[in-house]
């Protein structure tokens, strides 16, 4: 299994009010995708950070192989909710992709 972690920050200058929005607008967007991508096994949108925290939202995928993860970033549903949802409205992304450890 391989995991895809994501986070966001938005840009600075959009009001609390309009963040929640656009946090909103991406949790629905990308949690949407689930079951219409092959491989992509899981998939949760974490929006309400403790205060503490300096990222604005993060994304967690889990995916069945590293090739499902390719075929994700290219899926023209994944596509059209990142341009739509996330890429506008986010001024920095980190990403970690990494090879979920063997449960057994």
């Amino acid at each position: 299994m391989v995991k895809h972690v994501i986070l966001w920050k938005l840009h600075d200058h959009y009001s609390q009010e309009k963040k929640e929005e656009i946090k909103i607008g991406i949790k629905n967007g990308l949690e949407s995708l689930k079951g219409k991508i092959p491989g992509l096994v899981d998939i949760h949108v974490l929006i309400h950070g403790m205060e503490t925290s300096n990222a604005d939202a993060m994304l967690e995928v889990l995916f069945t192989d590293e090739s499902s993860l390719k075929g994700y970033g290219i899926h023209p549903e994944h596509v059209k909710i990142a341009d739509t949802f996330v890429r506008p409205h986010t001024q920095t992304r980190l990403c970690l992709d990494f090879e979920e450890p063997d449960a057994s």
